[in-house]
């Protein structure tokens, strides 16, 4: 289980994350929305250790991840993938060699980097990485430049890349947010085929609310970095959107407390 308990960041005088406590059961899709600037990268970028806390803890199954440092801190940022909104794919490589990109976080010793930038994966790796490729429609793109694909293509290039790590936890920021709608929907569904086929917990930032609605398991409203809804899609009527969306600042949420779980159905609003 991931838990967050009163993770906090400042920036100066602005507070970015403001005392988010939830638990994440394993094998859960979390779609995370809200305006821009609401926290939501931030959020995510915590649990990964790429932004480091002003305040609260990260646990994953009661392991304090805030506190790992060296080597136990890169193995859990392998243990938890991160995709973003640019793909961040090396345009010059073929596909197969971006995907296999996703195995030198496993690879240990001072020239661990060195031989997968060498080419010097096993042919158990490159399977694997076939694969996956061939599981999300793109093995037939295994030798073209990583440039010559759609951005919908890119974006599932880099979950297969992220896949290739075997993380227990993928994070996943604004991931369609430059994608036609065709594109996004692809990319959502692969998403969700990976947290299903494979039990991953997923967290995905998301700024089309319908988006969330069709492909999450749990909704969660940032609101200028506060928890204003938490709750299964069904239960975000018009009032919670407002709370999420609307003009009105949100209500200062009341003392934090303990992670806890999923809210049950008719008692996600945060107030």
């Amino acid at each position: 289980m991931l838990e967050l308990q009163g993770l906090t960041r400042r920036f100066g005088t602005v507070t970015a994350v403001d005392a988010v406590s939830l638990a994440v059961p394993d094998g859960q899709m979390v779609g995370i929305v809200g305006r821009s600037g609401a926290g939501k990268s931030t959020l995510l970028r915590m649990v990964n250790r790429l932004t480091e806390p002003s305040a609260g803890r990260v646990l994953w199954d009661g392991r304090d991840i805030t506190a790992l440092r060296g080597r136990a801190l890169r193995d859990w940022r392998a243990d938890c993938a991160m995709i973003f909104q640019q793909f961040n794919l090396v345009q010059r490589l073929d596909v197969l060699t971006n995907v296999l990109i996703g195995r030198l976080n496993r690879r240990r010793g001072p020239l661990a980097g060195l031989t997968g930038l060498l080419g010097l994966f096993t042919a158990e790796e490159r399977a694997r990485a076939l694969g996956l490729l061939d599981r999300f429609g793109l093995a037939e793109a295994a030798l073209q430049r990583a440039e010559t694909l759609s951005g919908g293509q890119q974006q599932r290039v880099a979950i297969c890349r992220a896949l290739m790590q075997e993380p227990k936890v993928i994070l996943a920021d604004e991931p369609i947010a430059s994608l036609d709608p065709a594109n996004a929907e692809a990319v959502m569904q692969a998403l969700r085929q990976a947290n299903r086929e494979q039990g991953l917990t997923v967290l995905c930032n998301l700024h089309q609310i319908e988006v969330a609605r069709a492909h999450c398991d749990r909704i969660l409203g940032l609101r200028q970095g506060r928890v204003v809804f938490d709750g299964p899609p069904a239960a975000l009527d018009a009032e919670r959107e407002e709370a999420i969306f609307g003009d009105t600042a949100p209500a200062a949420p009341g003392p934090s407390g303990p992670a806890r779980a999923p809210a049950p159905p008719g008692a996600a609003l945060v107030r």
